[in-house]
C-alpha cells in the first residue's frame, strides 16, 4: 500500500490523533496532523495533501467554518468530516458545503479506512485528469484518464499533423465530433475553418448541392451561385458525420473530390481546386455496408486511411466521475447554481450504470440533476429513474395457462427471471441489482448460487 497518499488529520484530541495516525500509517498512508484550524491551513499550504480528516469541534474555529476555506484553497481536495453521533445534522451541513463524506464518533477502523481510500482514489483521478489535460493541449472538451482514452489521445496526436483522411468510429454519443474538432485544432490547419456536416440530417437530393455548391439555374430554386461546404472549409477541415448515410450518387462524386482535390458545383462544368482535409465518422459497421452493396468499397478505403475507434462509456467507468464533475461545472454556470458535487450514493449509481447512450446520456443526466437539485449536493433521488434501478426493465408475468400452473415452480422461475433482469439492467453489478430487488447483497448472492445463475455472461 506504499504511496497511497498523504492524509491530514485536523483534530485537537491527542488520543484520536494517535489512533488515526497508527491506523493510517499501518495501511500505507503518509500522515500529517494539526490541532487547530489555523495549523491545518498552514499544513495545507506547506505540504501536498490528498485527503483531509476534519473534526467539527476545533478550539479556534468550527470545522464547518474551516471547510469552505479548505475548498477555496483546493476545490478538488476531498474532506471527510469527523463528528459525534449527536451532531449528525452538522455533518449533513458539511456535506452540503462540499465535504466528501462524514464519519461519526466512535468510529470503526474499517469504516474510516474505506472512506479514506475512496477519497484518495477520487483525488488521484482528478489529479491525473488535470495533468493529462495539461499535456493534451488542444484536446478541448474531451475528458478522461482511462487507458482506452489515452490510447485514443496518442493516436490523435500522431495523426493530426498529416493530411490523411481519418475515420472516427464509435457508438452514438461517444463524442466523435469532439474528437474531430480536437484533431483539427492539433493540425497545421488549426487556424482555418472547421466545418461539420451531419449528412443524415440533409435530404439526399440536397446533400450534393450542400457539399459541392451550385450555380444559378442549376435546379428549381437555385436563384444565385452558392459555394458548398468543401469550399467553405478551404485551408481547413470538413467533418462528415454519419458518412454511411450518403447516397451512392453522392458517394461517387465524393470519391472524385478526394482523388482529384477539386470540386464541380452542381450545374457547372468548371472544376475548382480545394485544399480541404476530410474527416469522417460513423456509428455503423461501414465494412458491412460495403459487403451489402450500400457503400462503395473504393470510397471506404479512401476514407479509412487512419481509424480512430472511440470506446463506449461502459468500457471506461473510471472516467465517469471526471465527466460528471465536468458537466456539473458547465450546468452550474448555465443555470447559475453552486452545487458542490455528488453524494456517495449518487456517484456510485453514476459509476455503476452501463450508459447505453454514452457520454451524451451522462451529460443529460447531470443537467437534469442540476436543475432538480434541492441543496448543494446531488442526491440519488435527483438522478433519472433508470440510474436508480426504477426503470421498466422486466416484462410482466404471462397470463395463466388454461390448465393452471405449478405455483412453487412458477414462483421459482419468476424469481430467477427477476434476478436475471436485475443483473442485466445493472450491467452485472450484484450490489446494484440487490438494491433494485430490495435484497441484501448476501441474500442475492446466495440465490444466484442456488439457482445456478451465471452473472458474468448473458446478464452483462
Amino acid at each position: 500500500m506504499a504511496g497511497a497518499g498523504t492524509v491530514l488529520v485536523i483534530d485537537d484530541e491527542p488520543v484520536l490523533q494517535d489512533v488515526l495516525g497508527s491506523l493510517l500509517t499501518s495501511d500505507g498512508f503518509d500522515y500529517q496532523q494539526a490541532t487547530t484550524a489555523a495549523d491545518g491551513m498552514r499544513v495545507l499550504r506547506e505540504e501536498e495533501i490528498d485527503v483531509v480528516l476534519l473534526d467539527i469541534m476545533l478550539p479556534d474555529r468550527s470545522g464547518l467554518e474551516l471547510l469552505p476555506e479548505i475548498k477555496a484553497f483546493d476545490p478538488h481536495l476531498p474532506v471527510v468530516v469527523i463528528t459525534a453521533y449527536s451532531s449528525v445534522e452538522s455533518a449533513i451541513d458539511a456535506m452540503r458545503a462540499g465535504a466528501f463524506h462524514y464519519v461519526p464518533k466512535p468510529f470503526k477502523n474499517e469504516e474510516v479506512l474505506n472512506l479514506v481510500h475512496r477519497a484518495a482514489e477520487r483525488r488521484a483521478l482528478l489529479v491525473e485528469n488535470l495533468q493529462l489535460r495539461s499535456r493534451l493541449e488542444g484536446m478541448g472538451e474531451i475528458v478522461g484518464t482511462s487507458r482506452r482514452l489515452e490510447e485514443v489521445f496518442e493516436l490523435m496526436r500522431r495523426a493530426a499533423p498529416a493530411r490523411s483522411t481519418i475515420m472516427i468510429v464509435g457508438e452514438s454519443g461517444t463524442g466523435k465530433e469532439l474528437v474531430a474538432r480536437a484533431i483539427h485544432r492539433l493540425s497545421s490547419r488549426g487556424d482555418g475553418p472547421f466545418v461539420p456536416v451531419h449528412t443524415s440530417a440533409i435530404p439526399a437530393d440536397l446533400l450534393e448541392s450542400t457539399l459541392f455548391g451550385h450555380v444559378k439555374g442549376a435546379f428549381t430554386g437555385a436563384v444565385n451561385n452558392r459555394k458548398g461546404l468543401f469550399e467553405a472549409a478551404h485551408n481547413g477541415t470538413l467533418f462528415l458525420d454519419e458518412v454511411g448515410t450518403i447516397s451512392p450518387e453522392t458517394q461517387t462524386k465524393l470519391l472524385r473530390v478526394i482523388q482529384e482535390r477539386e470540386i464541380r458545383r452542381v450545374g457547372s462544368v468548371e472544376a475548382k481546386t480545394v485544399d480541404t482535409r476530410l474527416l469522417a465518422a460513423t456509428n455503423t459497421d461501414l465494412w458491412q455496408e460495403v459487403q451489402t452493396g450500400n457503400f462503395r468499397e473504393d470510397l471506404y478505403y479512401r476514407l479509412n486511411v487512419i481509424t480512430i475507434e472511440l470506446p463506449p462509456l461502459r468500457d471506461r467507468h473510471d472516467d465517469v466521475p471526471l465527466l460528471a464533475t465536468h458537466f456539473l461545472k458547465i450546468y452550474n454556470e448555465e443555470n447559475q447554481r453552486e452545487i458542490d458535487g455528488f453524494s456517495l450514493a449518487a456517484m456510485d449509481a453514476l459509476t455503476e450504470y452501463h450508459w447505453p447512450g454514452n457520454v451524451r446520456e451522462l451529460e443529460n443526466a447531470v443537467e437534469r440533476a442540476v436543475v432538480l437539485c434541492r441543496g448543494n449536493t446531488v442526491e440519488l433521488d435527483e438522478l433519472p429513474q433508470v440510474l436508480r434501478g426504477e426503470g421498466p426493465c422486466s416484462e410482466p408475468l404471462s397470463d395463466f395457462p388454461p390448465d393452471g400452473l405449478d405455483f412453487r415452480e412458477t414462483v421459482a422461475r419468476y424469481q430467477e427471471h427477476l434476478i436475471r433482469e436485475a443483473l442485466r439492467c445493472s450491467g452485472g453489478v450484484q450490489r446494484r441489482a440487490a438494491r433494485m430487488l430490495q435484497l441484501s447483497p448476501t441474500t442475492l448472492n446466495e440465490m444466484i448460487h442456488r439457482l445456478e445463475i451465471q452473472p458474468n455472461t448473458d446478464e452483462k
